[in-house]
Order: structure tokens, then C-alpha cells, then sequence
């Protein structure tokens, strides 16, 4: 019987014009991931295009959800993206505004209010029996009405379970909500994230610990998703696995095996 509690997966996307280490990543994930999140155009870089990836995961016998950003979006292009993802059986997206560019080019011709509402009219036009499941970021505070009209919620990425437990009861939204884990790769790592990004700033606690053992980040996400599991409060995770993939996979089948 398939769990309730699901645990998505995100997979680095390539770079490079080559799915290997895509094929890899979902290959060592598929027994502990319900799905896999693919990412667009990651941090300001530019990847293969996450409508190809979400469909190399259905290939492979997964469940994708692609993100796609409004960022480097405008009209026409988007409603090219929906039609490929139509034409390829992908139907299940992430919505978010995107990272700022490393280029400092940007169409900002669209937004993630404006993305929802185009396909839910592209849903509409186009009935073929498999409808769209659009998510969205969920920030701090109340899920705002726009947002509401989604079908699910990623809450940004924490370190704690009582950090997560009250932004999820913050949000105020019956939709299902998944909390944010990252797996910190090392002590150079978390300091980096703590000066670039503010809300990700890493606790002093886990960055002595790692300091002291470079597993402490794939132990300490793995341990925090089982928390969530058994709070109850999160109808799954988004776990960002980052280059500890392997590791990540095997503590969390050990778990289950336990």
C-alpha cells in the first residue's frame, strides 16, 4: 500500500547536453523518492530543459515534477513549455519566480500568478483526461489567496522541526504542504549558503558538527525527515539531496529496513 507521507527528490540537472548522471541520480534515489523535483535553470545557469528531464524520469518508471520559472519566461515561450509538456504526458509542475541570473539576463515578462492562471486556462482548453497539478513556493506568513488556488505547497528549506512546524501553521492552508530539507555537503558549504542567502542561513550547531564529520549533513537532513514523517503536520518532504545522493539513499533504506 503506497504511504501517504511522500518524499520528493531533487535531481541536479545537467549542464551539459548528457542525462548520465540524470539517469544515475534517479536510478540510486527510485526506492526512497515518490517522485522527483527537477529543477530549471538552476541558480542562474543554464540546464537541460526540465520538461526533458521530467520526461526521462517517466521514461524510467518515475513521477516528475518540473519547475519552471518565470524568470526567463515570457508569454508565447511558456505556452510552448505547456504544449511540450502536454505532448510528453508531464503534468505535475512547480511554479517559482526564479534565482537571480549569473548573467544578469531576464525576460521578467511573467510571473508565478500569472503562470498559474495560464494553465489553468490551457487545462481548460486542452481536456485530454490528465489534468495539470500545479505547486507553488510558500514563503513565511499566510498563504496568500492566489496561492490557494495551487494544489500544493513547497515551504522553503529548514533546519529545524519546530522552525517547520510553525511556518506550516502560518501558511493557514488546507493544501498539502511539503517542508524543505537540505542535505549540507560540508562546513564550506553551509557558510557559503549562510552569506549568499539569509533565509538559509545554517545553524552554528551543524556547522561545528560538520566540521568534526563530513556525514553529519546527510545524517542530520535523514533524521529530520523522519521527524516530519512523524509529526504529521506535512503531507511529504522535498529533499535536496545535492552531490550526497548515494548517501542519502542508502541511510534512508536502512531506515526503512528498520
Amino acid at each position: 500500500m503506497e504511504r501517504s507521507f511522500r518524499t520528493v527528490c531533487e535531481i541536479e540537472p545537467p549542464t551539459r547536453p548528457d542525462l548520465m548522471h540524470v539517469r544515475h541520480q534517479i536510478g540510486v534515489l527510485s526506492e526512497v523518492a515518490d517522485a522527483f523535483l527537477i529543477p530549471d535553470n538552476h541558480i542562474g545557469r543554464a540546464t537541460v530543459s526540465s520538461i526533458a528531464v521530467a520526461h526521462e524520469v517517466e521514461r524510467m518508471g518515475g513521477r516528475s515534477i518540473a519547475c519552471l520559472n518565470a524568470r526567463d519566461r515570457n508569454l508565447l515561450g511558456f505556452r510552448r513549455d505547456l504544449l511540450t509538456a502536454a505532448a510528453y504526458g508531464v503534468d505535475q509542475f512547480l511554479f517559482v519566480h526564479g534565482d537571480r541570473p549569473t548573467s544578469g539576463l531576464a525576460t521578467g515578462q511573467l510571473t508565478v500568478r500569472s503562470m498559474v492562471e495560464e494553465a489553468r486556462a490551457f487545462d481548460a482548453a486542452h481536456p485530454d483526461g490528465r489534468s495539470i497539478s500545479i505547486g507553488v513556493a510558500a514563503g513565511a506568513g499566510p498563504l496568500p489567496g492566489w496561492k490557494r488556488e495551487a494544489d500544493f505547497a513547497f515551504l522553503q528549506v529548514g533546519f529545524d522541526l519546530d522552525d517547520l512546524l510553525a511556518r506550516r501553521e502560518a501558511l493557514a492552508t488546507d493544501l498539502p504542504v511539503y517542508a524543505g530539507v537540505m542535505v549540507v555537503a560540508s562546513a564550506a558549504m553551509a557558510r557559503k549558503l549562510s552569506a549568499e542567502v539569509a533565509q538559509l542561513a545554517v545553524p552554528s550547531t551543524l556547522i561545528d558538527q560538520l566540521e568534526a564529520d563530513r556525514d553529519a549533513g546527510v545524517r542530520l537532513a535523514c533524521e529530520l525527515v523522519r521527524s516530519i514523517e512523524d509529526s504529521g503536520a506535512f503531507a511529504g518532504v522535498h529533499l535536496v539531496p545535492v552531490s550526497r545522493y548515494r548517501e542519502v539513499a542508502a541511510r534512508l533504506e536502512a531506515d526503512v529496513r528498520r
